[in-house]
């Protein structure tokens, strides 16, 4: 098992899934399950700040993953109560909520033990923002990518316009301050690098040269 973390537009996805793919391993972003709730908590009218609710929400809601369309941008599909909210994870208001939502320690508990099942027979490359310090402490690599938040925002940036979206570039800025402030003062499993993770600064590195250590490191 591989466990990835890092902050949001860090490389996770892109770099887990081309490392996954390499190995033939399956790989699994976390952070779609966190959307995926986000996304229904917005469709059943809950507020990101009601933790109770999100709580009983997620732990009501029949969950299923399964592999994505075989990009990197929606590498992981989610299945909520049977609808498909993979459509829906880039939508404007779920990014807005995601980081709330995923503050909640009952979210988190519920994910958490959904995640450990998907990763328990092997061959998996997992990616999220606890994977090696809480969901799989004993994976046999972990790494954690970073990067500056203004190349992070570029790259942010540029998935969305490639998506038909047209952000705004101080917005996407200000908007990754907003949310790495939260996930790295969170309670429960804050954003940190895993006690003998491997960190790997992306800022001038390509996908292949991040997934090429990588994959050195896995030998």
């Amino acid at each position: 098992m591989i466990a990835i973390d890092g902050p949001a537009a860090s490389g996770k996805s892109a770099i887990g899934l081309a490392t996954a793919s390499r190995l033939g391993f399956r790989f699994f972003d976390t952070g779609a399950m966190y959307r995926a709730v986000t996304w229904l908590a917005l469709q059943r009218g809950i507020d990101p700040n009601n933790a109770a609710a999100l709580t009983a929400l997620t732990e009501r809601a029949t969950i299923s993953v399964r592999d994505g369309d075989g990009d990197a941008i929606e590498p992981t599909g989610v299945l909520l109560d049977g609808e498909d909210a993979t459509p829906h994870l880039r939508e404007p208001a779920v990014e807005a909520g995601v980081s709330l939502v995923s503050r909640v320690p009952g979210v988190r508990a519920a994910l958490v033990r959904i995640q450990r099942e998907l990763a328990a027979p092997g061959g998996v490359v997992m990616a999220g923002r606890d994977i090696g310090s809480v969901v799989l402490p004993d994976a046999g690599l972990k790494i954690y990518l970073d990067a500056s938040r203004e190349v992070r925002a570029r790259r942010r940036l540029e998935q969305m316009r490639q998506a038909g979206q047209q952000p705004d570039f101080d917005a996407l800025l200000a908007d990754l301050a907003r949310r790495d402030g939260i996930d790295e003062s969170r309670a429960t499993s804050p954003l940190t690098a895993a006690p003998g993770a491997e960190i790997i600064n992306t800022d001038q590195l390509t996908i292949e040269e991040v997934v090429t250590r990588i994959l050195k490191l896995a030998a």
